[in-house]
């Protein structure tokens, strides 16, 4: 795992995200879930190509359920770009490389 993908929980959420200076890309996920880790290597891509940018962060959401309960997560993965504290946009599902790459650059 890289150093550009903070993991957040329910906990520091509000600290990483909320509150946060850049735009952040939220992948709510969990360790059963074959889609998740289908996208892992892409958001690492991205998080590299988007660093100072784009803050990326996961949360689990079988050991953070606030979280996604809050955002009405409902299916996972779910990316969520957060801009001034404020949910911008949404996707479901895993995206390869060019479509999450044209979801954060439309959000941000």
């Amino acid at each position: 795992m890289s150093n550009t993908i903070v993991h957040v929980t329910d906990d520091s959420f509000e600290q990483e995200v909320i509150n946060s200076e850049l735009p952040v890309l939220v992948d709510y996920w969990a360790e059963w879930c074959g889609p998740c880790k289908m996208i892992a290597p892409v958001l690492e891509e991205v998080a590299a190509n988007f660093e100072g940018k784009l803050k990326v962060c996961k949360i689990d959401v079988d050991s953070n359920k606030e979280a996604a309960a809050k955002y009405n997560v409902r299916g996972i993965p779910t990316l969520m770009v957060f801009k001034g504290g404020d949910a911008q946009a949404t996707k479901v599902g895993a995206l390869s490389k060019t479509q999450l790459e044209e979801f954060v650059t439309g959000a941000i």
